[in-house]
């Protein structure tokens, strides 16, 4: 089988993508009276720190000289303390509402992309890395909800800060003001130059952490078949490698930054210089108070902290847009199999279904001419038809690579057929929700899993509205109650992440009750078998015939035994069925079918024969 690679959507610009940043603020809805809230403490704040030079240059033209009386002066000590309470307060509100609004977009983007993978379809996750995935969830939220709720707000200061102070500095002495403003044109040809390089590198940052976060996923979940393998130094020289290639990009975008920030220093310096050395002269000849002076040098190093902080804001903005671009690459990705406006109206969506209008699923299925392919290279099945009656076991045989997955793939609607339809109860499947589709399907995988939890909330997960008596019977069906009895929590029993505390064998029988917990009118079991022992393969075989009863069932399976008493056996063989029958009458036939059961089954009477010589030494 052949899927299609994953390939990471990017925006190739070089510079603030608008649009990109247009859409971020678009997820922001819900946080709109917070953020008119900040932008009101801004201003609050901004004006304070345009007002306190102008009062220092009041107390220096006024009260330094001996001009002003001392009711004069209490009334402006008055004026600057009440001034600074207001200020602090304002700061401390600002500090406050700016948290609560980080961790509610981190909240509202998260919940849009977990409600995006909810959506998906099951290809989708073919395909993406389950590295690239934790990664937009978690550094690359965190980093767009903090600039989006603390750097823009800056920014929105920093705008405030700057023209309050050129509305008071042209005000007074527009020269002075001029010395100012000059330095303006060269900052941004200097911001531009940076940020454009400062971008560049943090986005190879961010792709590279995507790899190393997938790195260590796999490394984890595969810890076994890294040992077993030998692999560790292996591992060890690919993660070496990746944590390599981040740390020079990482060290790249520093030295851009190292470089800004001082050359940016260096321009405000200039504008400072040329401040003190025209307006010291003017202070000299008499022709401007000391005070005035005093209050453009102050403007002046508040004007550049801001410009500075804005230069700073547009550098982060562009660092952000990396993890922008990826989460939004994300949010983008349409599911490859969706309902048709006219079912979601009558059926409702995955994550609002219309139960009420779902209709029982009988079990007629039928394949009319149906041809699938994962790429156009390489077709799986082709005019591939077959009909199935309500309550018949179906068995898929053939070997790796012959399509039976694809199979029930296609019937559980993971896939679509790329020609001819599938019917169920005598009607196109696509004619019906997904959701619905899904809800009438028990389906238990070649490899168990389970979520983090206890054994009983596992079950459940089979049918939410489940009772504890009908999940111990399911347990008791395919021989699971007889384990879970005999551990000390029985059924509250916590089996770990992935069910990890738990045998391969105990994850197949759980999963097993599960799917059955649900009462589905289609079975379908991948190879459900494979990971028990023979013992307690009987036992499965024996509650399945019972259990199998009026549900239309297909088995994939490689032990031939398991499928003796199918309704009908299907031998498949690149994606054609090439033999179908009973056991009994492919035995008869002599064909594929006999040839390969007859070599399992002395291959079973070798090894029992060989157990045996061991017993008896």
């Amino acid at each position: 089988m052949t899927v299609t690679r994953f390939e990471e959507k990017t925006y190739n610009t070089d510079s603030l993508d608008i649009g990109l940043w247009k859409r971020i603020f678009s997820l922001m809805k819900k946080q709109k009276p917070r953020l008119i809230q900040l932008a009101c403490l801004n201003i609050v704040i901004a004006l304070f720190d345009v007002a306190i030079p102008y009062l220092n240059k009041i107390a220096i033209d006024t009260f330094a000289s001996g001009k002003g009386s001392n009711a004069d002066l209490r009334l402006f000590a008055i004026v600057f303390i009440v001034g600074s309470l207001i200020q602090c307060v304002a700061i401390f509100f600002y500090f406050y509402v700016a948290g609560k609004t980080e961790m509610s977009n981190s909240y509202e983007i998260r919940n849009s992309l977990f409600q995006k993978l909810q959506t998906l379809s099951y290809a989708y996750f073919d395909v993406t890395p389950a590295g690239w995935l934790l990664s937009r969830i978690t550094s690359d939220v965190a980093r767009l909800s903090e600039i989006l709720s603390w750097s823009l707000m800056d920014l929105f200061w920093g705008m405030s800060s700057m023209i309050g102070a050129l509305i008071v500095m042209f005000w007074t002495n527009w020269k002075l003001a001029l010395m100012v403003v000059i330095i303006v044109p060269f900052m941004a040809l200097l911001s531009n130059y940076f940020n454009i390089r400062i971008l560049k590198n943090y986005r190879d940052v961010r792709r590279v952490n995507s790899k190393i976060t997938n790195g260590f996923s796999e490394g984890i979940q595969g810890a076994k078949t890294t040992k077993t393998l030998v692999l560790e130094e292996v591992n060890f020289k690919e993660f070496e490698q990746d944590t390599s290639d981040m740390k020079k990009a990482a060290i790249k975008a520093i030295t851009m930054s190292s470089i800004f920030y001082p050359c940016v220093m260096m321009l405000s310096s200039f504008s400072l210089a040329a401040i003190l050395s025209y307006g010291g002269h003017q202070v000299l000849i008499q022709a401007l108070q000391f005070g005035t002076l005093v209050m453009f040098t102050e403007y002046a190093r508040q004007f550049f902290e801001p410009l500075n902080q804005i230069a700073a804001v547009v550098a982060e903005l562009q660092m952000a847009q990396a993890s922008a671009e990826r989460i939004l690459s994300l949010l983008d990705e349409e599911p490859k199999i969706v309902d048709t406006p006219e079912v979601i109206a009558k059926y409702g969506t995955v994550l609002e279904p219309k139960k009420e209008n779902y209709e029982p699923l009988i079990g007629d299925i039928q394949f009319d001419h149906v041809s699938f392919h994962y790429n156009e290279k390489e077709e799986i099945l082709h005019d591939f038809n077959l009909s199935v009656k309500q309550g018949q076991k179906i068995a898929l045989v053939g070997e790796t690579g012959s399509g039976k997955s694809t199979i029930v793939n296609l019937l559980c609607r993971f896939y679509e057929p790329t020609s001819g339809q599938i019917l169920i109860d005598g009607k196109d499947y696509k004619a019906r929700s997904i959701d619905w589709l899904h809800h009438h399907i028990g389906y238990v995988l070649q490899s168990p899993f389970l979520f983090s939890g206890t054994i009983k909330e596992n079950l459940r997960f089979g049918n939410l509205e489940a009772s504890e008596e009908e999940l111990k019977h399911a347990c008791a069906l395919v021989g699971a109650a007889s384990f879970i009895e005999e551990l000390e929590d029985q059924y509250d029993t916590n089996v770990g992440e992935g069910g990890g505390k738990l045998s391969t064998g105990q994850k197949q029988l759980i999963s097993f009750a599960r799917a059955l917990v649900r009462n589905p009118s289609i079975l379908i079991l991948d190879e459900a078998t494979s990971s028990v022992d023979t013992e307690t393969e009987v036992a499965i075989q024996k509650a399945m015939e019972e259990v199998m009863k009026g549900r239309t069932s297909f088995i994939v399976a490689h032990r031939l035994s398991t499928i003796v008493n199918a309704d009908k056996i299907l031998v498949i063989k690149k994606g054609k069925i090439v033999e179908s029958g009973t056991h009994q009458e492919l035995m008869d036939l002599k064909g594929y079918y006999y040839r390969l059961y007859t070599n399992q089954f002395q291959e079973g009477l070798e090894t029992e024969l060989l157990g045996r010589k061991k017993t008896f030494a």
